[in-house]
């Protein structure tokens, strides 16, 4: 279905020709499996509320296992296995490939209540699950049967940067190239990136996806490899010889549409897959930091229960006025990071349902809008977190406590490409002021 005034959308528009020497190595479609127009739902009758309340009862066992991720450089195995029972990683995919298309609001719920938990864990959950739509929008549909499977069973990072070439032959491309940091690696089923096409770099990145098992997950995260978000599942990738059929490819340039929605939106008649990803993309990053600062809240909790100052009178911390405004004012910026989110998942859908009911644009400036409003979130996260850190004494930053955790966490997200605030809002406001802008 179309919206009204939009005309239909090729799925696959972009077809660049072929060479015709045929080079056969990985070739995905010699499985010879099964594969059924639509797929049921684990769980036909699942809500929302129930998922997301599956969410939070798993809090304290996500707490539990969180040194261990850091040493492992991902979630416990065990751990996995209830977020895949629970549906957390069908949250976005397609209803016709057994997900529950619940919709943006719902899934960062989910991730919220993980990354109350440990942030690390959140940010490789979050980077695994939320690829769904980019295959679902933008992929064409022989591709999205291929991908999805029989079982539906899709867990993907999107490695954005393109680190490497998708070289055409008949019938597809050969892939060859090494990305890092492909968060959500941890317990892939696929694995997804951007590419450039030799000879062909002005037309931008090609985006491919290809099973797990025809690339090589480099041992290059966790155990303190890098500062914070150990426990992300974010290891290099690399990729040899790989050939991906032209379907299991689309075009790379999924941010510069302006008026018309991705192709999914019309192929599964749903506005979750209207194709922006400026809020969603930045939003999976965010949550964990906010749940990094909410685990930091509740470790000074703990602190001003258990603990009492260290000079006369002699008396429980939680009773001083000082570590009583530390927690004050911590909360309240937890509070308000964690509302721009809803407010942001809740905007998103509501933007995505009138643009796939009446035609009228949930525009490029909407979603780089609700970017910027996400990185706010970030560094009222980060304040939170840096005097609850500062509040706590130095043994909160001892070699295995929680809190040092948590402010690790917190930072590493400061490095990110993604995280400039200032480059982001320069960008919002031309585009507002309808002058060219840079945004990626």
């Amino acid at each position: 279905m179309c919206p009204l005034g939009q005309p239909p959308v090729s799925a696959h528009s972009r077809i660049l020709p072929l060479r015709s020497t045929r080079i056969r190595l990985l070739l995905v479609s010699e499985q010879t499996v099964s594969r059924p127009d639509s797929i049921p739902a684990p769980e036909p009758d699942l809500t929302p509320e129930t998922i997301v309340a599956r969410a939070r009862a798993l809090i304290p066992e996500i707490r539990a296992q969180a040194d261990e991720a850091e040493r492992i450089g991902k979630h416990v195995p065990e751990l996995d296995r209830k977020f895949t029972e629970a549906g957390f990683y069908r949250i976005l995919q397609p209803k016709r490939f057994g997900g529950y298309a619940f919709g943006m609001d719902t899934f960062w719920k989910v991730i919220m209540a993980v990354a109350e938990g440990d942030a690390g864990t959140a940010w490789g959950l979050c980077l695994g699950a939320h690829h769904a739509p980019g295959v679902g929008c933008w992929f064409p549909e022989e591709g999205q049967i291929e991908l999805f499977g029989a079982t539906g069973d899709f867990k993907c990072p999107h490695r954005a940067a393109p680190m490497g070439t998708s070289t055409p032959v008949d019938g597809g491309y050969i892939v060859n190239g090494t990305w890092d940091y492909c968060s959500g690696v941890g317990y892939a089923t696929h694995f997804m990136c951007n590419t450039m096409v030799p000879g062909r770099e002005s037309e931008g990145p090609l985006t491919i996806c290809t099973p797990i098992e025809n690339v090589t997950v480099l041992p290059d995260w966790g155990n303190g490899n890098i500062i914070g978000m150990n426990s992300s599942g974010s290891n290099s990738v690399r990729v040899e010889n790989v050939f991906v059929p032209e379907y299991c490819t689309c075009s790379g340039n999924w941010t510069h549409n302006t008026d018309r929605a991705a192709p999914g939106m019309y192929l599964h008649d749903d506005p979750l897959f209207c194709g922006r990803i400026y809020a969603m993309y930045h939003a999976g990053l965010v949550i964990p930091v906010i749940g990094a600062a909410k685990g930091a809240l509740h470790e000074y909790e703990q602190i001003l229960l258990t603990k009492k100052t260290y000079f006369p009178p002699i008396v429980p911390r939680y009773t001083v006025e000082e570590y009583q405004r530390h927690y004050g004012q911590a909360r309240s910026l937890i509070d308000c990071a964690e509302a721009i989110i809803n407010q942001c998942g809740q905007q998103y859908m509501e933007l995505a349902e009138r643009w796939h009911r009446t035609g009228e644009p949930f525009t490029r400036e909407d979603d780089a809008e609700m970017y910027s409003m996400i990185q706010v979130a970030s560094r009222m996260a980060i304040d939170a977190t840096n005097e609850l850190f500062g509040a706590a004494s130095s043994s909160a930053a001892k070699r295995g406590a929680a809190m040092q955790r948590h402010f690790r966490d917190a930072a590493i997200y400061l490095g990110h490409i993604s995280a400039r605030h200032d480059v982001v809002a320069t960008e919002v406001a031309r585009m507002h002021f309808g002058l060219p802008d840079s945004l990626f």
